[in-house]
């Protein structure tokens, strides 16, 4: 078979840390081929190598069997290969259209955009792939597994043959993962070549042909799909044998620490997304609210926390109504809180990492007195979560903006679960997360509930509601349809419930 890309002892040096170390990679005309490894192993760095962001140290890229100088994305673009990044790129005011057309508009005359004959190209390629995307809808209205598609649509705009898709299901709910798969068959169906750079273990063994394993920068080994299974790429990518079984003993529950009571909170269109919901988590338990993205999550979780205004109803929180108090009040009562949104809610990502982790604690002593900051004490404290945590970092100087998605969530969980809360509301705590890494984040949730603390999980990922649920809450267009205790659940009973249905009997 024909090799589209091969990448030849690639080298990619950072100041204090080789990302790439004379990696050897290759794709086939018509395979998927995924790219796996742990959080800051290096693949989203070679990636974009062959994507033109960066430029290796050392090392040669051939396409077709002709060595290429790619010194930018647009060199990448002529050569036919297209990114779609883990952490979108669309202009979010701006329709799908005008999105897509962006940099590369059809004219009419010199000055005209041709909107008409961009949206009909639009549609033709939509059509073409089983991208269903509505092309005047505008971006901020739009689900993430939508906002997907018009990123692999803007590829194919341009004329990718070779599409490299990074963390394509970090985000996406289980129905919106096997719509992924039918439009990757599709792709690769027309003769498109498909590198898929992931650590979900599942979808690495259905959309795959080949898989190639990087730890630490190098290389490991790379192997068909069909001879291999989860245990053993979960060892190959840690180099090490992974529990994926949750170790989870039955425990007493204490008070109630949160009471959610008829809420009702209004989206960024002033529409009612949050619809009269109720609950209550007690210490020493965990209470998961599994649902479809998009069902009011977002609302209730900033509801709950203060970042968003509530409608009506209530939030008690350690016997005090917190209803209308700002985010630090609440903090100051024992909630940390791990945002769905690592980026825009959890991090400043021009900030270093020392600053990022005393993040709601850093007007207080020991990191700061008279509004004086100690900066030994604050770089000393990050230098020890980082080794608790294994943040791949070459040290707490660097901004959060230069780690690996993986790596500023862990930022995020060493510093909330630092605090000692009385509840941790977590939201999507394992977003973008390998599997060594998801151990130890359900490890740390578990040990937190075994402590007597309080856990409201929130997410989209059914496998981790049922490993880790005492309780589960489903959302379904703003209101919880059902309470179940965990032993009777299963993704059968949820899944319907999800989908808007009665829980079956």
């Amino acid at each position: 078979m024909d090799n589209v890309v091969e990448m030849k002892n690639i080298t990619k040096i950072f100041p204090g840390v080789v990302a790439n170390d004379s990696v050897n990679f290759t794709l086939r005309k018509g395979e998927v081929h995924v790219l796996l490894g742990e959080n800051g192993a290096g693949k989203t760095t070679l990636m974009n190598i062959l994507y033109g962001l960066y430029t290796q140290t050392s090392g040669d890229i051939f396409l077709h069997g002709e060595k290429v100088d790619i010194k930018n994305p647009n060199v990448a673009i002529k050569h036919g290969i297209g990114m779609v990044h883990q952490h979108f790129m669309l202009v979010q005011p701006f329709t799908v259209t005008e999105n897509i057309i962006l940099g590369d508009e059809p004219m009419t005359g010199k000055i005209f955009v041709d909107i008409n004959k961009a949206r009909n190209n639009v549609k033709d390629i939509s059509d073409k792939f089983g991208l269903e995307v509505n092309p005047d809808a505008k971006i901020a209205n739009l689900s993430v597994g939508i906002q997907q598609r018009v990123e692999i649509l803007k590829a194919l705009y341009r004329g990718a043959e070779i599409l490299i898709l990074d963390e394509p299901t970090a985000v996406l709910t289980p129905q919106e993962i096997d719509e992924l798969e039918e439009i990757i068959n599709n792709l690769v169906k027309d003769g498109k070549s498909i590198i898929l750079i992931t650590h979900k273990l599942k979808e690495v063994m259905n959309m795959s042909d080949r898989i190639t394993v990087i730890r630490r920068g190098k290389v490991i080994d790379t192997i068909a799909t069909q001879g291999t299974d989860i245990d053993a790429l979960a060892e190959l990518m840690v180099g090490r044998k992974v529990d994926l079984h949750v170790d989870k003993k039955l425990k007493a529950t204490g008070e109630v620490v949160l009471e959610v009571k008829d809420l009702k909170v209004a989206d960024n269109r002033k529409i009612e997304a949050v619809k009269g919901v109720s609950f209550t988590v007690r210490t020493g338990e965990i209470f998961a609210i599994a649902g479809v993205d998009g069902n009011g999550q977002r609302e209730l979780i900033e509801g709950i926390t203060g970042l968003r205004p509530v409608k009506s109803g209530s939030v008690t929180f350690a016997g005090e109504d917190i209803t209308k108090k700002n985010s630090r009040d609440i903090i100051e009562l024992g909630m940390a809180h791990i945002p769905e949104d690592r980026q825009k809610r959890g991090l400043v990502m021009e900030h270093d990492l020392a600053e990022n982790m005393i993040l709601g604690y850093h007007y207080k002593e020991p990191f700061a007195k008279n509004r004086i900051m100690n900066y030994e004490k604050i770089h000393a404290h990050a230098k020890a979560l980082i080794q608790e945590y294994d943040i791949r970092t070459p040290n707490e100087n660097i901004t959060a903006q230069s780690l690996s998605g993986g790596n500023q969530q862990k930022v995020i969980l060493a510093r909330e679960f630092h605090k000692d809360p009385i509840l941790i509301l977590a939201a999507q705590p394992t977003r973008g997360l390998d599997v060594g890494a998801i151990e130890f984040v359900h490890r740390k949730i578990v040990e937190a509930r075994d402590n007597n603390k309080a856990v409201l999980l929130v997410s989209l990922e059914l496998d981790e509601v049922l490993a880790l649920a005492d309780r589960i809450g489903v959302i379904y267009d703003g209101k919880i349809v059902g309470v179940l205790d965990a032993k009777d659940a299963n993704e059968r009973k949820l899944g319907a419930m999800m989908a808007g249905g009665k829980e079956f009997q």
